[in-house]
């Protein structure tokens, strides 16, 4: 059932990119619609589906959700999922706060009611990105684990080895908003973690709910998927290799350090020592000098650690992007 707009509240824009999603579409629009948070505007746009995505859609705006959902058609064909929501948050008018959907995950009622609560208690000027946990599911919704909690605060130098803001969890305030705008990931990384590197970056804070708020579906056509094994994501990495990863983290840096004037002055100087660091001597005192350049996981931390020191390849700075963007080293609670 349909809540009435609470007129004096601070609206959320969700925004929602589809590609053939028509499975599990249904559901996860209902989910919005039964947010306890009445105050919210889907922005959607269809990222040239093959399947009934878009008439999905359609016949929730102009039915359940009429009044309540805005098509943006400012750009078509196929841009990856990176590239749609990025142009996402280019389109949509300036809002209060901004939250993420997936197409085929389901919300929990509160979910944007407690997302607003812990944002909302922050002074708005400062950028400020929310993000949770989730239940891991198999397709039909059946929970095998919930997601990992964090066994050390988000910060930005953590954001540099590792990505713990899940997509579909995520509220930003406007002033976090802003970072994104005109401003696309590079090459190989999601919004999601984009949004956790920008406002941690310009010394934002990231809040991080230590309670399950979506039902993360895993099944075969997942862009993204989680595993809830450590023995398989650390097999995983190292099945990949440093070659990836290290690729991705020079990239980061690279677009940190060239394309924003917002980095507060403690992270500029990290991203500079980064950068300047070609050498393993430099490398080395790098680590001793930023000893929270580090993971969630002791023995992440470790892999990162001689990774970083003993690269197998030269320093590139870019990936290039296939479709939806190459994603290798997301593995979904924490990547």
């Amino acid at each position: 059932m349909t809540q009435k707009r609470a007129k004096s509240s601070p609206q959320i824009a969700i925004l929602l990119s589809l590609y053939n999603g028509e499975t599990y579409l249904d559901a996860q629009l209902t989910s919005i619609l039964a947010q306890t948070y009445p105050d919210w505007t889907l922005y959607w746009r269809d990222d040239a589906s093959a399947d009934l995505s878009h008439e999905r859609m359609r016949a929730f705006a102009e039915g359940p959700g009429q009044g309540r959902c805005v098509e943006i058609t400012t750009r078509h064909g196929r841009l990856g999922v990176a590239g749609s929501y990025a142009h996402l948050l280019d389109a949509i008018p300036t809002t209060p706060y901004v939250a993420f959907a997936d197409q085929d995950d389901i919300w929990e009622p509160k979910k944007l009611e407690w997302a607003l609560d812990a944002v909302s208690r922050r002074p708005a000027e400062k950028p400020t990105l929310y993000c949770a946990r989730q239940y891991l599911t198999d397709a039909d919704l059946v929970i095998f684990q919930e997601s990992a909690p964090l066994s050390r605060r988000p910060d930005f130098h953590a954001s540099l080895t590792q990505n713990i803001a899940t997509g579909h969890t995520i509220l930003l305030n406007a002033a976090a908003h802003s970072l994104m705008r005109n401003t696309p990931p590079p090459p190989s990384v999601l919004h999601d973690w984009w949004a956790y590197l920008l406002t941690s970056a310009a010394g934002g804070e990231v809040i991080f709910d230590n309670r399950c708020v979506s039902y993360y579906r895993q099944h075969a056509h997942n862009t993204v998927g989680a595993t809830g094994s450590f023995i398989r994501r650390a097999w995983a990495a190292c099945r990949r290799g440093p070659k990836v990863f290290m690729t991705i983290f020079n990239s980061n840096v690279a677009c940190l350090r060239e394309g924003q004037k917002t980095i507060a002055p403690e992270n500029r100087k990290l991203l500079e020592d980064l950068a300047a660091a070609r050498t393993f001597v430099q490398r080395l005192s790098v680590l001793c000098r930023y000893r929270s350049l580090k993971r969630q996981r002791s023995v992440e931390s470790l892999i990162f650690r001689l990774w970083y020191l003993f690269p197998t390849h030269p320093r590139s700075q870019t990936v290039k992007r296939v479709r939806d963007s190459t994603v290798p080293i997301r593995s979904g609670k924490y990547r």
